[in-house]
């Protein structure tokens, strides 16, 4: 299993790279849309019944 992505990755470079590139973009998109709070609500949740 493990040649034949060896074999495959050595035979497509441009595929390998394209795809690392794709993720990479699409890496620093996912963090830059993640909320981040200064200040974190750490109290515990209540339930008013």
């Amino acid at each position: 299993m493990i040649e034949r992505i060896v074999d495959f990755s050595a035979r497509n470079r441009f595929v390998v790279i394209a795809l690392t590139a794709v993720l990479v973009i699409l890496g620093l998109w996912s963090m830059k849309r993640i909320p981040l709070d200064a200040i974190p609500d750490l109290s515990d949740t209540q339930v008013i019944v």
